[in-house]
Formats: structure tokens, sequence, C-alpha cells
């Protein structure tokens, strides 16, 4: 090992020679360095070889080059690379080869000397290992992109390029991404050889027989590309539908996958990145007949179809805001036409979620003329009802819809909508939840018995909400007897959050309407049920410390209590405690006794984090 390490460090020696000799290091830092080498160099060669010596070898060694390059400015000096840099390039390198070949399956560490190479400008070597890379790693379509663009834009090798996009084909016949990169590079290919032909026929150069391909100049190469690409997503795709005929699969399920594996999708995906170049209109009208012709049953074309009316043409002349609002109204209705056409023969859930969040986009979007406001509302209000009666209205936009009618101040409109929604869908917590406000808010008679309809449909398990939303409803505009009679019902749940729940809120309303006696007195007919919150001991020790002459033996026994339940696992408490008894009615004698059992009592991380506080608290800092 001694003879190995004496052979690198003497390998380096005209390298340090040349920077003393040209004044980029002093001979004490030449001196400091080989010290420094030597070490490392000996931390490689253990027996037992750890991948953090190779990684500090590699960062020591590009923190010189980086402290070259910056002296090298400083003084002006940019000669000798191929005796200075290059030397240490070639060991980083070496040492990368050495790493990534005992810890191949380290992704990161392939792309740091990746990283380091395209840097350094190290174009040959670049190569190298991006085939070493993609020899171990296969199968990460990342890495063959990846790679792919490095040839393309650092080594400005398109055909090298093409070579990685086939044979990442070859591992992943049907991943979108690699397609899509691939058809984005020949179309720049196109665009690069385009732009040379152009700059050698303005400089009038001859370039004798050879001549530029026509079709590689118009994007042929991306068309065949294309072509493949969508003959392997339909295949694809027919193959996902057939698997999931014949599974016995939920209706939302099925939706949620077609929606997944839209390959209409993919397909506009192509066409956004065609339509980036200028000479790509022959292939975008390509693109696009197919598309409109092959995805007849995805709302994804339709949707894309739909919205190109928004950048038709429209009237130059007009200058004026109402002028500019007629034709952007005429636009939109334009795209309706279009989407009402595609619910003819599509008329699905996912086809009329595409509609519907058009018509909102458009209608949250900001314009100063009323008259195109009010349009976009009752457009907006006319396709919601539509939805609604055709039952193919997603849950999310009947919050939407309710809060256009609250704004343009239809209370009659929203009051029903509300429980039309609860109707349509009576299992879901955040639909009852959000009608419920909608209703209170309007001071709807209905209220009371739909929160009742609540409860027995939703999940017991899921209620808290409901349960939280009627005592808040109850205490501010329900009688006594009908507040006091739903409070005793939410304290004999079964569900522990709700009953625990209740228990708060049962105890912040009996000190609202009695006063602190009948706080205290609904206060002790609770601490003996469980389950308990730490916020229902927390507020009774709040009601306490409102009142003029806060008794000290009551707090105590608050606090007591809620150390009986949360004292394993809540140091604030504690904390909150010993304060208390340094307070003006505690006794700081009993601050060492609680200090004691706390410690005793506080399980794990909760002790160190304990002690912590009770220290800053002793020495003043908190």
């Amino acid at each position: 090992m001694a003879d190995i390490v004496q052979q690198r460090l003497e390998d380096r020696i005209p390298a340090l020679e040349q920077l003393e000799r040209v004044g980029l290091f002093t001979n004490k830092e030449v001196k400091s360095m080989l010290k420094r080498s030597t070490a490392l160099e000996y931390k490689l060669h253990r027996t037992v070889q750890s991948k953090d010596d190779f990684i500090t070898y590699i960062q020591y060694e590009i923190n010189v080059l980086e402290l070259i390059k910056k002296r090298r400015a400083r003084i002006g000096y940019h000669f000798k690379r191929e005796e200075i840099e290059y030397p240490i390039i070639h060991r980083i390198n070496h040492v990368f080869r050495r790493a990534t070949t005992k810890w191949q399956e380290d992704v990161q560490l392939w792309l740091s000397q990746v990283a380091f190479n395209k840097k350094w400008g190290t174009k040959t070597q670049l190569s190298k290992v991006l085939s070493s890379m993609l020899a171990i790693h296969p199968d990460k379509p990342a890495l063959w992109i990846m790679a792919a663009k490095c040839e393309m834009e650092d080594r400005n090798s398109s055909e090298s390029a093409r070579h990685l996009f086939l044979r990442a084909l070859r591992f992943h016949p049907e991943n979108k991404k690699i397609y899509q990169e691939y058809f984005r590079m020949e179309l720049m290919h196109a665009e690069k050889l385009r732009k040379q032909q152009q700059e050698l026929e303005q400089a009038k150069i001859d370039v004798g027989e050879y001549n530029f391909s026509p079709e590689i100049l118009s994007g042929k190469l991306a068309e065949v590309v294309y072509r493949d690409a969508a003959q392997k997503i339909k295949g694809q795709l027919n193959f996902h539908r057939t698997v999931l005929t014949q599974q016995v699969v939920l209706a939302e399920c099925c939706t949620f996958i077609r929606l997944v594996l839209s390959g209409a999708e993919f397909i506009l995906s192509l066409l956004q990145i065609a339509a980036i170049f200028d000479f790509t209109k022959e292939l975008q009208d390509t693109i696009l007949q197919e598309l409109q012709s092959q995805y007849v049953d995805d709302c994804m074309m339709w949707d894309f179809m739909s919205k190109r009316e928004l950048d038709a043409a429209g009237a130059p002349e007009l200058q004026s805001a109402k002028g500019k609002a007629s034709d952007t109204d005429r636009r939109e209705e334009r795209c309706c036409v279009v989407y009402e056409e595609a619910l003819k023969s599509l008329n699905t859930e996912a086809m009329w979620t595409c509609y519907v969040t058009f018509c909102l986009e458009r209608y949250k979007r900001k314009t100063n003329v009323n008259e195109l406001k009010e349009k976009r509302k009752e457009r907006l209000l006319r396709v919601l009802q539509s939805a609604h009666d055709a039952k193919l209205l997603q849950e999310s936009f009947y919050k939407n819809w309710l809060q256009v009618l609250l704004s343009s101040g239809d209370t009659v409109s929203a009051t029903q909508i509300a429980i039309t929604a609860t109707q349509c869908f009576s299992q879901s917590v955040e639909m009852w939840s959000f009608s419920l406000q909608t209703l209170v808010q309007l001071e709807s008679t209905e209220a009371g018995h739909l929160f009742q309809e609540a409860l027995k449909h939703v999940n017991p398990k899921e209620s808290l909400p409901l349960w939280q939303l009627q005592a808040d409803w109850c205490m501010t505009s329900q009688r006594p007897e009908d507040t006091e009679t739903f409070f005793q019902k939410g304290l004999l749940s079964l569900v522990p959050a709700v009953s625990s729940a209740m228990k708060e809120k049962y105890l912040e309303w009996s000190y609202k309407t009695g006063g602190y006696k009948r706080a205290r007195k609904t206060f002790t007919s609770l601490h003996e049920h469980r389950p308990f919150t730490k916020a229902f001991f927390m507020k009774m020790i709040e009601i306490e410390k409102e009142q003029e002459t806060p008794k000290m033996s009551n707090l105590r026994d608050y606090y007591e209590r809620a150390l009986r339940e949360f004292g394993c696992s809540d140091e604030d408490l504690w904390m909150d405690y010993i304060k208390e008894e340094l307070g003006r009615h505690g006794n700081p004698e009993n601050c060492g006794k609680l200090h004691w059992r706390a410690v005793k009592t506080l399980e794990g991380e909760n002790v160190e984090r304990f002690t912590t506080q009770y220290t800053l608290l002793q020495t003043g800092h908190v």
C-alpha cells in the first residue's frame, strides 16, 4: 500500500512544481497540499474503504481546481493548463471511477461525476461516464434522457443523442417522457440545420456537393418519432382498457384510471412541443387531424379543441374596452359551442368537469366591463345546472356554485342548492359541512333538520366537524333547553373524539350562560368521565384565573387531573403548573417536588425538553 501511495504522490510533483514556478502557490502552500494529499491517499488504500473518504478526496481536489482558477484570474496567467489542471482532472476522474465501481448502485455518485465533467469541459470523458452509468442503470428513464441531452447540448452531437434515445426505447418502449424528449431533440436538430443553412446562404459560401435534406429540415424525422410514439401509446391504452374490462372495478376507479392513461394528453404534449418551432405548421396539422380522428372519446381532446377558439384571430379594429369585451364574449361562446357538441357524443363526468372548469376559469378572470362579467356568471350558472341535472357534477363544484350564488345575493337558490348537494353526496362530511355553514349563514329554518340528517348519513368516526359546527350553531341560535339536550347527546357519543370535544364546548357554553358556578358544576360532573382533551382542563384553569380571587387549591386540582391524563407526554403542562406555583397565588416551595415528579413521569425525549425548559426558567431566560 505504501508503494502505491508513494507512486501517486510522485505523480503529483510535476504539477506542484509548476504551480510554485509560475507563482500560483507559494512553497509553503505546496508543502501543505502535499501533506494533505498524503493523508487522503492513505485513506483510499485502507483495507476497509469508506465512501465518505472518496467523497472527501474528490471534494479536496475540486477545491484545489477552484482555487487555481481564482488565482489565475487574479494574476492574469492562463498558460500551462495541460501541465497543471489536466493531471488534477484526470486524477479526480480516476477516483470517481474507483468509487462508482465499488458503489455502482449510488446514482448520486454517478451524477456528481457527470456534473464535474460538464463543468470542466472534458467532453470525451463525459461520454464515457454516461455510457458506463447507463450500462449499470438502464432501468432509469431519467438517466437516458439526461445522457441524450448532454450529448445534444454539451457535445453538440445530434447523432449520439439519437442513438441514446433509440437505445432507451429498447428498454422502455412505452415511456411517454422518452418519446417527448426524443421528439423535441429531432425538432431542435432540424432547427439547428436550418440556421446553419441560412448562415451559409447569407455568407454565400459554396458547400459543394453537400445539400441539406428538405425532409430533415421540415421535421420529417420528428414526424417519424411522433407516429411511432402514437402507435405504441395507443397500443398500451388498448391493452389497459382490455384488462380493465375483464376486472370488476368501481366506476369511480375506472374513470380515474382512464384519465391517468389518457392518450390524448400525451399527443397534446407533442403538439405543444411542435408549436414552439416556427417551421412545424404541416406537422402540427397532421398531429391535430389524427388527434381529432382517433380520440373522439377523450375529453382532453375536446377540451383542447374548445380552448383553441380563444386563440382564433379576432377583429383588429376593436380598440375600445367594450369592443374587446364583446369580441372576448364571442370567442367564449364559440368555445361553449364546441363543448356542447362534445357532450352530445361524450356525456361523461370528465367531459362536464372540463366544461365547468373552463367556465369557472373565465368567470374568475378580472374585467371592468360589467356586461361581460354578467354573461360569464350566467354561463357558469347555466352549465352548473345542466351538469347537475345530468347527475354528472363533481362534488367540489357545488362549493363554487354556492359561492357564486351567495356573492350575487340569490339566497333562495343558494338554500336550494345547499340542500340538494347534501342529497347528492349524503356521505361526504365536507359537503355537509359547507352546505350547513351556508344554511346557518342564511339563517335557514332547514338547518336544524339537516344537522340531524347529516349525523345519520356520515360515518360516525368522521363526524366531528359536524358536531362542532352544530355546537357553535346551538350556542348562538338555539334555546338553552335545546342546547342542553344537544350537549347531553354529544357527551354520550361512542366516538372518543366527539365526546371529548363536546366536553370542552359544553364547559365553554356553561360559563357563558351560567357564569363561574355553573362552569364549576359542569366540570365537576365531567371530570371523571373519560376521554378528555388537554383543552378541557386548560379551559377550566383559564376560567378560574379570570375570577377576582382565584383559588390556588382549585387550580392545583385542575392541574393534577390534567397531569393524570397527559403527564407522561406533555412537558408544557408540567411547566405551566410550575409557573403557576411561582406566581402570586402559588407556593414556590412546591416547584422542587413538581420537578422531581415530572422527571419521573415523563417519557423519552420529553424529559430532555422539560429539563431544558426548567433550566431556562431558573436562569431567568423564560
